[in-house]
């Protein structure tokens, strides 16, 4: 455990090293702020309307963030062989690679959860409000992206950042698209075996009205730990039949 969170404390003082989180944070806190001058009938941003495309800014700005960092970590690794001095002090493989899903996924929450704040004070400055339900939406967020980085993470032991992209956009779509995919009674029958990222969708209900139940909240969290254990499960193995 303790080589593990070393990694992950590497990966994330690498990642404040190269500013990208502060790049984003910074660039999505600026369209943040100009949400309440967006014309709406002439009657000014609503607070609802605000949350909606706050959170929406805030998905992106994640989602962004959440591939920019993931998808070259690893294959950078091997390029530089940094990653083969770090194998060689005893450090195993599943360790390597939980230690870097980790440090990439705090990387990822810290940013949203500042990206929250920027957001909070815009809406108690423009409408006299904290806003504190948007803080269920950021966790959904960080959620999401823990998942789309464990992808990430997992198809990088063995491709480049391109295929890594790609490949995390595919599972993307088909994770919010059951329904459409399949339809009908069908989606039903497969809810079991298609994994689905619906439950991290609850921006209508943060946005327009008092957020989740801690029910919602425990769903979100188990599928959390299902899909992301299952890539990062699925890049374990990857990772082991490489020849490093």
């Amino acid at each position: 455990m303790s080589r593990m969170l070393s990694i992950a404390r590497a990966v994330i003082a690498d990642c404040v090293r190269r500013r990208v989180p502060y790049v984003v944070v910074l660039f999505a806190g600026i369209l943040a702020a100009a949400i309440p001058s967006l014309p709406d009938y002439g009657v000014g941003v609503e607070p609802e309307v605000f949350r909606e495309v706050a959170l929406a800014l805030m998905y992106v700005a994640a989602l962004v963030l959440s591939l920019a960092l993931a998808a070259n970590r690893l294959p950078s690794e091997f390029e530089r062989r940094t990653a083969y001095s770090v194998l060689s002090k005893q450090v195993s493989r599943w360790e390597y690679l939980l230690g870097t899903w980790l440090g990439l996924s705090a990387v990822v929450a810290a940013s949203v959860a500042a990206f929250t704040i920027v957001v909070q004070a815009v809406a108690l400055i423009s409408y006299g409000d904290f806003m504190w339900v948007l803080w269920v939406g950021t966790l959904s967020i960080a959620l999401e992206m823990g998942v789309i980085v464990a992808v990430a993470v997992a198809v990088s032991t063995v491709s480049g950042p391109v295929v890594v992209v790609v490949a995390s956009a595919l599972i993307l779509f088909v994770g919010h698209s059951r329904s459409t995919l399949v339809g009908g009674a069908g989606a039903t029958d497969l809810s079991l075996f298609y994994p689905s990222l619906d439950s991290f969708n609850i921006m209508l209900p943060v946005a327009y009205g008092g957020g989740v139940s801690a029910l919602m909240v425990l769903s979100m969290v188990m599928v959390f730990v299902g899909l992301s254990g299952i890539a990062l499960l699925l890049g374990v193995v990857l990772l082991g039949k490489r020849d490093l």
